[in-house]
């Protein structure tokens, strides 16, 4: 048994030498099959948003009714939100400015998660004035970058109340930070994709949670006496025009709004340059047929100007599609005037013409004075000088801080108490079914095309495709027994690191095969040969399959649902082989393979008897270790909701999950 195990060890960690390509069976170039697959899926489901809009154009009911179908979708993605509390807000600081005043500002978006923000506004204004939400792109400095700064100087020198605010992950406001208030991770847009994993697997996302500081801090924006309730608008750029572009399509207070380098997951952005940082993803979003024009439909047909760059580095023609979309919407609801794109010549950002286009904007629709506005040299000013904190992080300026990582693992660990305290799980087997998005025939035929035969040392390998339609193929490759006595099991291998891992591990091989066992030695989509390059994942992101996992979230297939057919492929084709069908299975799986095979034996008896590798013990494991890598392999948008792991490993027992290499 020792022996055993120390040769597993090593074929497992590559301590055994083996070939790479004479165990590849896909005949082309396989490593691009999934997302290929994930882009057609994509690409029909967006169809349907096309025919549904084509359908609306033909009317103005029909294009209200689309608009209010895309509001109801959106709410549903978004889940339950927190509901509203004190915002215990307090300015903590005053600069004056040449014509205006900056305010330091900080409340509480939820109890003592604290946002901070500058609030601008003008000197001697009478009455009550417009109000202007301004959202940040991922700039470190966030309300303190020169331009957003500018922005706000321009808008109130023209008359208007501005609060800019910082988004989490991004100016005082990191949620993954040591002791001192230093980020844990690389940048703002790292930190919002950890972030989003954690909360997906709680039914939410970073969407929804800068939404609802967003939503607050509208709140506090109406408490202010400067302002008129009545003429408020919104405004943002690049990641801040996403967050300008959901909030317009939840907050109906907002009654302008302008979005500069827009850019949110749809169709052509995943084609192009795919998934981008988490504080975009939307779980479903593709499923619910939810686009980039879509959230600005929903503020239709309130003035709505976009602000683009020709140089982007995202592809102007989407901005083109957007353009095109709400100039048809718009049209059909009898205010084409209330559409407008300014493009100029530059690249990302919301540069001096386009603020001067902003705030004219602003001023056509909340003054009815469409007069150009000019800009004129405008001083800013450090992010200590703008600091809403004592010391620049909320992580340390307060000492009862919630950060959004405590705040997940607390309810992660309210739900497992309450999960055991209810005891077993009742109908576990339709829960599962339905979290992973299954297909409802899991056990169908499968076709399988016989490939070469080739010598692994003196153990026979026989290359194979499994093939289901509608699904990613599934190479494999089988040792059997000498003779034609029936077999005694079926060793099925799903490693993380693929077939290829096992394929030469000749001692292990021949182990199983002088017991009259079988092996099937199989490559889940998106392991082993299958493997997403490695270019096409951004490092930034922790994921080595990104992409993937990420399109298959927005798509409304989790890739770990997806794996979980493909084991269940293979389960059909050792019950459809003669020498096969009678023989136990016994499934063993490592990595992130391991999660796929216990839900799968949960699903089904057909696995007698189950090994998990070293890994992941839990979904909960994400919230203790939030900058792990990988997690977005795992994600079920919600499941702690429902289920963990350790749950599954006990409806399933001791004596179908083994604790040992003991086959």
């Amino acid at each position: 048994m020792r022996n055993f195990l120390l040769i597993l060890i090593l074929a497992l960690s590559g301590g055994v030498a083996r070939a790479q390509k004479p165990y590849d069976v896909l005949d082309w170039k396989a490593n691009v099959s999934l997302n290929s697959a994930l882009q057609q899926q994509v690409r029909q489901q967006y169809n349907g948003r096309r025919t549904a809009l084509a359908q609306a154009l033909s009317s103005e009911s029909g294009l209200l009714a689309y608009r209010d179908s895309a509001r109801a979708r959106f709410r549903r993605l978004l889940g339950p939100l927190p509901a509203r509390t004190p915002l215990k807000a307090r300015v903590t600081g005053t600069l004056a400015r040449a014509g205006y005043r900056i305010e330091k500002v900080v409340y509480e978006s939820t109890p003592r998660h604290h946002v901070t923000a500058n609030l601008y506004v003008p000197d001697g204004a009478k009455g009550r004035l417009p109000g202007v939400l301004l959202f940040c792109g991922h700039e470190a400095e966030s309300k303190a970058t020169e331009s957003y700064q500018k922005t706000a100087i321009l808008f109130a020198t023209n008359g208007f109340v501005v609060l800019i605010i910082d988004p989490i992950s991004q100016g005082e406001r990191y949620q993954l930070a040591d002791a001192a208030g230093k980020p844990l991770t690389r940048g703002g847009t790292t930190e919002h994709t950890l972030l989003n994993s954690q909360l997906n697997l709680l039914g939410t996302s970073a969407v929804a949670a800068e939404l609802w500081d967003n939503v607050r801090s509208l709140d506090y924006l109406l408490t202010r006496p400067e302002v008129d309730a009545e003429r408020i608008g919104a405004l943002g750029n690049s990641g801040g025009a996403t967050q300008t572009a959901y909030f317009i399509g939840f907050d109906e207070r907002v009654k302008v709004a302008s979005l500069c380098s827009y850019v949110v997951s749809g169709e052509k952005v995943l084609a192009l340059t795919g998934p981008s940082d988490g504080c975009v993803q939307i779980p479903g979003a593709g499923q619910a047929r939810l686009d980039a024009a879509d959230w600005p439909i929903m503020f239709a047909p309130k003035p709505l100007q976009i602000l683009a760059g020709r140089f982007d580095f995202v592809d102007y023609t989407i901005i083109q599609d957007v353009d095109r979309e709400l100039r048809q919407v718009y049209a059909g609801l009898g205010q084409p005037e209330k559409v407008s794109l300014f493009t100029y010549d530059d690249g990302h950002g919301i540069s001096q013409p386009k603020r001067e286009m902003a705030v004219q904007w602003f001023r056509q629709w909340l003054y009815n004075d469409p007069s150009p506005v000019r800009e004129g040299a405008l001083a800013t000013l450090t992010p200590q000088e703008l600091w809403s904190t004592s010391t620049g992080q909320v992580t340390t300026a307060f000492k009862d801080e919630l950060t959004l990582v405590q705040r997940n693992l607390n309810e992660a660990e309210q739900l497992t108490r309450q999960r055991k305290k209810a005891g077993q799980i009742r109908d576990l087997p339709a829960i599962i079914r339905r979290q992973l998005s299954l297909p409802t025939e899991l056990s169908a035929p499968v076709a399988v095309e016989w490939k070469e035969t080739i010598q692994s040392h003196d153990i026979a390998l026989r290359k194979l495709i499994i093939r289901r339609e509608g699904q990613v193929p599934l190479p494999a490759l089988l040792a059997l027994p000498a003779g034609e006595a029936p077999v005694a099991k079926v060793v099925l291998w799903l490693p993380e690191r693929g077939k290829r891992s096992l394929a030469d591990s000749t001692a292990l091989l021949t182990s199983y095969l002088r017991q009259n066992y079988a092996v099937l030695l199989t490559d889940l989509r998106g392991l082993g040969e299958t493997t997403d390059p490695e270019a096409l994942n951004d490092k930034k992101f922790y994921n080595r399959e990104y992409r993937n996992a990420l399109m298959a979230l927005h798509v409304g297939q989790p890739l770990l649902g997806q794996r979980v057919v493909d084991v269940f492929m293979a389960l059909s084709f050792i019950g459809q082989e003669p020498r096969l069908r009678a023989a136990p299975v016994a499934v063993y799986a490592t990595g992130r393979a391991a999660p796929v095979a216990l839900h799968a034996a949960v699903l089904t008896p057909a696995i007698s008897t189950l090994w998990l590798g070293p890994g992941v013990t839990s979904f909960r494991q994400a919230l203790t270790q939030p900058t792990g890598k990988d997690w977005y392999s795992l994600v079920l948008p919600g499941v702690l909701l429902r289920y963990d792991l350790p749950d599954l490993t006990a409806a399933l027992g001791p004596q179908r999950l083994l604790a040992t290499l003991n086959p």
